[in-house]
Parts: C-alpha cells; sequence; structure tokens
C-alpha cells in the first residue's frame, strides 16, 4: 500500500455506498431490468422483509461481533421498524435503542445536501452558484477554476481536488478555514471531467452556502431541517454528540477483538462528516426523502433542487463486469438496483470507529438505514442490501457481507513502502544528529520541527502537534510509525533527508511532502 492510500478509509466507505446503489446483479437477477422495474411490489413482500430484519441483524452482530447497531425503516412515509441491538459501549451493559446517537460520518453529506437544496428552494443560492460568490478568499491552484467552481460541483465531487484532499491536514488539527485556505497548494485534475471524493471540497461548497445565509452552518442545519423534522437527537457539532446521555462509542478491532477506538472528532469537515443521529431521526430524514421534500404535510425542501441532488452529476464508475455504471449526484450516490429500479444511497466510516448506510428505492415506498458504532467492515451495508433483495425478489440475491467485507479490507492495511521489509542487515551509519536537526517549511503542510530529543531525533508537525520519534533505518533515511484516523495501525513513513530538505513519504501522496530547511 502507498503512503496515499491510508487516507481513502472514507472513499472506500464512499464506493461501497455506489455498488449498494447500483445493485450489483446476480444471475437470478439479471434480465430483471425491464419496463416493469417501477412496478409496486407485492406488499406481503414488504412486510416479509421487514419481519427477517431481527433475524438479519442479529447473525450479522454474532458473525461480526460489531458492538452496536441500530436500524429503522421508512415504508410509505412512516416509520414501520426501528429498533437497536448490542450494546453502545462494549463491557458497559449500556444497550443500544433506536434513540441512540451514532457519529453517521459521510451520511453527512446527503443530510446537507438538502439544507443546501432548502436555500435553493429560498433562493439563497443554486446549484450553479459559484463558490466565491460568498466565499470570496476561496482559492484553488488554477485560477479559472477558482473563479467558476460552484456549490455543485465541489458536492457532486468533480472540481479537480485530488481524493480525499485535506484530511490529512485535519489530523494534524489544523481548523476548518485553514485548512480550505491550503487546499490552493494542491494540483488539480481536469476540472468537471474528473471525480475524487473529497471531504473538504464539499466542506467549501457548504460553507459557502452558511456564508450566503448570514449563519454558522451548524446552525443553518438546525435551522433549517433538524427542527423542522423533529431530529431532536441530530447535531452537526461534536460538543452536542459528546454531551448525549445515550451515544454510542466507536470501537476498532486490534488482534481481532473489537476495543474502544481512538474517536473522532469531526467539527472541521462538519458538513462532510459531522453530523450524529439516531436511527429514530434518520427515519424522518428519509420521510421527507420520500416525500420528496414534504414532511407531515409541509413542504421543507424544494423538489427541483432535491431532485437534481438525487441525479447522476458525475460518473464514479463505468459499467462492466455484469454492473450497470454507478454515479454521484449532490452528495448522494445515485444508480440502479439488480431489479432495474431507480435507488440512492450513502454509506459512512470512521477509522475510529462507525460504519453508516441508507438505501432509498422510491418505488418500493420504501428506504433503510443502518448505524453501527464498529469501523468499517461491511455491516451495515450487508443489512440494507440483504433487506432490498427481500423487498425486490423475495431472497437474498448473493453474499452481501463478503462483497462488501472484501472492498473495505484495503482499509484497516498499513500504508508505506516499508511496510513487511525487514530493516538492513548493517545500516550506513547516520551523520551527527545535528546535521538534521532544524526547522523545516512548507506551505501546505506547515512547519516540521526535527530536534535532538535526547539522543534520538524527534519529528513535532502540525497545529496539535503531532510528536512523532524518529528510528534510524539506512544512512539519511529515518521511519516514524503513526496511527489516526487515515493511517491504520502498522503504517511506517520513511523520513529521507537530503542536504537541506526532508520528505515524509506518509505526506507525499501529491508530491507536496518535501519540507525545506
Amino acid at each position: 500500500m502507498t503512503s496515499g492510500q491510508g487516507r481513502r478509509r472514507f472513499l472506500g466507505a464512499a464506493m461501497c455506498g455506489a455498488v449498494a446503489a447500483c445493485g450489483g446483479s446476480s444471475d437470478s437477477a439479471s434480465g430483471s431490468n425491464s419496463a416493469n422495474a417501477e412496478a409496486p411490489v407485492p406488499g406481503a413482500q414488504i412486510d416479509a422483509a421487514i419481519a427477517q430484519l431481527d433475524t438479519l441483524a442479529n447473525n450479522l452482530m454474532t458473525s461480526t461481533g460489531v458492538p452496536g447497531m441500530s436500524v429503522a425503516v421508512v415504508r410509505n412515509l412512516q416509520t414501520v421498524y426501528a429498533k437497536g441491538f448490542g450494546t453502545r459501549l462494549l463491557g458497559s451493559g449500556l444497550a443500544v435503542d433506536p434513540d441512540t446517537v451514532f457519529q453517521i460520518a459521510s451520511l453527512s453529506k446527503p443530510v446537507g445536501s438538502m439544507v443546501v437544496a432548502h436555500q435553493i428552494g429560498i433562493g439563497t443560492v443554486s446549484w450553479d452558484t459559484p463558490v466565491r460568490a460568498h466565499l470570496p478568499w476561496f482559492t484553488l491552484s488554477d485560477a479559472d477554476v477558482s473563479a467558476q467552481v460552484s456549490i455543485g460541483d465541489l458536492y457532486s465531487h468533480r472540481s479537480g481536488l485530488p481524493d480525499h484532499a485535506g484530511d490529512l491536514l485535519e489530523d494534524m488539527g489544523y481548523d476548518q478555514t485553514t485548512i480550505l485556505q491550503r487546499l490552493r497548494s494542491l494540483p488539480l485534475a481536469p476540472f468537471r471531467r474528473s471525480y475524487a471524493y473529497t471531504n473538504f471540497g464539499l466542506t467549501a461548497g457548504a460553507i459557502s452556502v452558511a456564508s450566503a445565509a448570514g449563519v454558522d452552518w451548524a446552525t443553518l442545519s438546525e435551522q433549517t431541517l433538524y427542527q423542522p423534522l423533529g431530529m431532536a437527537s441530530t447535531s452537526s457539532r461534536y460538543a452536542d454528540f459528546i454531551a448525549r446521555a445515550n451515544r454510542a462509542t466507536g470501537h476498532v478491532k486490534r488482534n481481532g477483538q473489537w476495543v474502544i477506538g481512538l474517536g473522532s472528532m469531526p467539527d472541521a469537515q462538519s458538513p462532510a462528516g459531522g453530523v450524529s443521529s439516531s436511527a429514530n431521526d434518520m427515519a424522518k430524514w428519509l420521510a421527507m426523502m420520500l416525500g420528496n421534500g414534504v414532511f407531515n404535510g409541509n413542504r421543507l425542501v424544494d423538489a427541483t433542487a432535491l431532485n437534481a441532488a438525487i441525479s447522476p452529476q458525475s460518473q464514479t464508475a463505468p459499467a462492466g463486469n455484469g454492473q450497470s455504471a454507478s454515479y454521484y449526484g449532490f452528495g448522494f450516490n445515485v444508480g440502479t438496483t439488480a431489479a432495474g429500479r431507480a435507488s440512492y444511497s450513502h454509506s459512512g466510516a470512521f477509522g475510529a470507529g462507525a460504519a453508516t448506510n441508507f438505501v432509498v428505492v422510491p418505488s418500493t415506498g420504501c428506504a433503510i438505514v443502518a448505524l453501527t458504532n464498529g469501523w468499517p467492515i461491511g455491516v451495515p451495508e450487508t443489512l440494507t442490501a440483504q433487506f432490498f433483495d427481500l423487498v425486490q425478489f423475495g431472497s437474498i440475491q448473493r453474499d452481501w457481507f463478503k462483497l462488501y467485507n472484501d472492498a473495505l479490507a484495503g482499509l484497516a492495511r498499513p500504508a508505506g513502502s516499508l511496510v513487511g521489509v525487514a530493516p538492513p542487515a548493517s545500516p550506513f551509519p547516520a551523520r551527527a544528529l545535528s546535521t538534521y536537526t532544524g526547522t523545516y517549511n512548507n506551505d501546505y503542510y506547515g512547519p516540521a520541527l526535527i530536534s535532538d530529543a535526547g539522543g534520538s531525533l524527534l519529528l513535532t508537525i502540525g497545529a496539535t502537534p503531532l510528536r512523532l520519534p524518529l528510528s534510524h533505518w539506512d544512512g539519511d533515511t529515518f521511519t516514524f510509525t503513526l496511527v489516526n484516523e487515515n493511517a491504520a495501525p502498522g503504517t511506517i513513513s520513511k523520513v529521507s533527508f537530503l542536504s537541506n530538505q526532508v520528505t515524509l513519504e506518509y505526506y507525499n501522496a501529491e508530491g507536496l511532502g518535501t519540507f525545506a530547511r
């Protein structure tokens, strides 16, 4: 795994959402994409699918050991199923229920998309509004792109920013404004002709909308969406999540055992990953989505803006291997199921211990959401896929857990070219430590301090800051290890000194990892 691949932890979850959206036809389902694809599903078949959810969820909990999960199903605009499974915190005896609050990670994107759609409906902005119209300091590395990039471009990941741009700055503790300002240093792929999933690109679009409204993003979300929907346990502020008495703690797997994770404080990317919510609250949002922006008889979200959000905007994967092409809308994965029915969905994941998914298939009148407090191994995606197989076909069509678990397996692998490499048996000695010490500057990552910490080198970097001991490898090459949201356990980075420069492999995915003394 190369140094840049560790940060694709969120992307892996988004990819799985796209697989769920486009279905993935099986032999038994092939040929079912026909003119009858939108025909009504027999009510008894939906009843049977709902009746099997307890068993499906319990089987997944047993087979994976994931600590806790909460599930809700909306049918014909009503919550018809809401249940919790497992525990909020291993060893606590605290049970998950439908009101347990989870960090929903990247489900924040489609939820926040409806905040934008509301603002479009009242005429504040449009999907085509340039971001700089209300965030004039936002700058990318190309002047023309900076002037043209729109809210919709950033919500559909077609700005040209590289995959997960800015995430490593967040790990370093930089605040939202600093991260957004530093995106100007990143190289761009072709504008509006490429797709790369980003948290902070989308965040810039959302903050522009909030600026146009004259309030901060969390307040705008609360006023325009959460309060009108009665989502009393939902917030875009981490402080609100951590203050909830009934909240789920994130867990990760270490040496085959589930343990408490490091935790994730995602306020910097709040519009992209900072929402916390419960299954019951998310069911209200899903009812509004199935109602095309109407909830309890009141229109909350403009129908035209909503429909644009759940329509294809960027292709995420071409057709092939028995699957149709998959697409991203404005904050949503969109496509068709194996039965040929239009659907939209999204997954969310924190490496620190969260995995979430929802799927809506409008022609069935049904939507499902699954929230878990374990890191991403495919549990919520499996449950929602199994449910919609039962709804559409009356039986489960394929081994969904294997598909999703295999797709997500790479997220737990450590990054770095030296992973698994034996140290040199007879390394060249390092020079005097004073040869390497000093402050090294970098426009994107900020300064890196290399100091002598009692006979060994110490790297200090970032706003938090990160303090990383360096181990000698060979000659002028050292290493450090790192574990955080985007660096899986076992990650190892080369630190290569050359004259008055040092290159940090882990931070060099876009060629920006060289610091000058």
